[in-house]
């Protein structure tokens, strides 16, 4: 990533893509055909379009345009769209704009907005031309009108946009949070080959991500002391009660969770894991061949999947959801995600415990 995409991407922290071009140089042909092939392969695309000349989507002396003329701000739905009409905000500038619309879309496609500095923009010439104006700031790409330009927009997205989507930080969240305990002790605190569980998984994802955080309350062991730690939050129950906390402290980062008492959990096993993090991807909740469903914890979830673990009862509900996968775990990993219970098992193989 180099010096102008690294200060695009923290003004605006999103994969925003500009399409810019005077009147009648084939943005919204463009845009349409874009629109078309990225929500076919299964992304969710948003697009904001600048109109100069004064937007016009109501009619005249309709309910709903009588109602914002009188001041409100108006939003209508049917069975299949929702639409919002709004007073505009004087100070609501486009970098705040994307960072409203940045976590509910894998990516946002900017139409005009020339003189705006974004992540990745490119210029559409008309006929006759072969350059953008000098007030056009920061154009990567500039294509002229007898370019074939669909496909050479599809490749420059396919090679910049899972950088913009692996950019994003990834954080283990450890939970310990509640007084449960395991073999006599808090679960996170047994020992085993000198070490406590809680070191062996921090030593097993540490070296995978940008930073461990422990989430919710107990004695740690002293070397894990300096470790960020979260309380747990009062408006959620299980595993969500120290997930929330971690995504609501942290809104821009996506999360590898791990429950305390999966002491087999391997640096293998979070690359493989790790190693689904692509465009489109919300979630990633794994499944063994000898569990009834996929495994909430051990699992991965952008930053995108926060709007929908704050309204699922269990983080394991989030599967068959928009984005959510479970691809099935490879044989040779599948210890890592073995619940511990008691300390036979901790000399013996089985099937993993199924968590919710």
């Amino acid at each position: 990533m180099n010096a102008h995409e690294r200060e695009s991407t923290r003004m605006i922290p999103y994969p925003a893509f500009g399409i810019c071009g005077y009147s009648g140089s084939g943005k919204t042909t463009l845009i349409e055909a874009l629109v078309h092939r990225l929500c076919a392969r299964g992304l969710k695309v948003g697009v904001i379009k600048q109109d100069a000349h004064g937007l016009d989507l109501d009619r005249e002396g309709k309910d709903t345009d009588r109602i914002f003329k009188a001041g409100a701000d108006v939003l209508i739905r049917d069975a299949e769209q929702l639409f919002a009409r709004m007073h505009r905000q004087a100070d609501l500038a486009l970098p705040d704009l994307i960072k409203r619309l940045g976590p509910h879309y894998d990516l946002i496609l900017v139409e005009g907005h020339k003189a705006t500095p974004l992540p990745f923009k490119l210029w559409l010439c008309k006929p006759g031309e072969d350059a953008g104006p000098p007030e056009a700031a920061d154009i990567r790409r500039v294509l002229r009108w007898d370019e074939d330009r669909l496909p050479i927009v599809m490749d420059i997205l396919d090679a910049w946009l899972p950088g913009a989507w692996h950019a994003t930080p990834v954080y283990a969240g450890i939970l310990i949070g509640g007084g449960s305990t395991r073999m006599g002790r808090p679960k996170h605190l047994i020992e085993e080959d000198g070490q406590t569980w809680l070191q062996k998984i921090v030593a097993s994802v540490q070296s995978q991500v940008d930073k461990v955080v422990i989430l919710g309350g107990g004695e740690l062991p002293v070397d894990l002391r300096a470790l960020p730690v979260l309380p747990d939050v009062e408006d959620a129950a299980g595993p969500l009660r120290g997930m929330l906390a971690a995504m609501r402290w942290a809104p821009l980062t996506s999360w590898l969770f791990v429950a305390c008492d999966l002491p087999m959990a391997s640096p293998s096993a979070v690359q493989w894991l790790l190693g689904h993090r692509q465009p489109g991807v919300r979630a990633v909740l794994p499944r063994l061949t000898d569990a009834p469903g996929p495994e909430p914890l051990l699992a991965y979830y952008d930053f995108r999947a926060a709007a929908l673990l704050e309204t699922v009862r269990r983080p394991v509900d989030c599967a068959g959801n928009f984005g959510v996968i479970t691809p099935l775990v490879p044989i040779e990993l599948a210890n890592a995600w073995k619940n511990i219970n008691t300390a036979r098992e901790l000399s013996e193989s089985g099937g993993p415990q199924r968590r919710i």
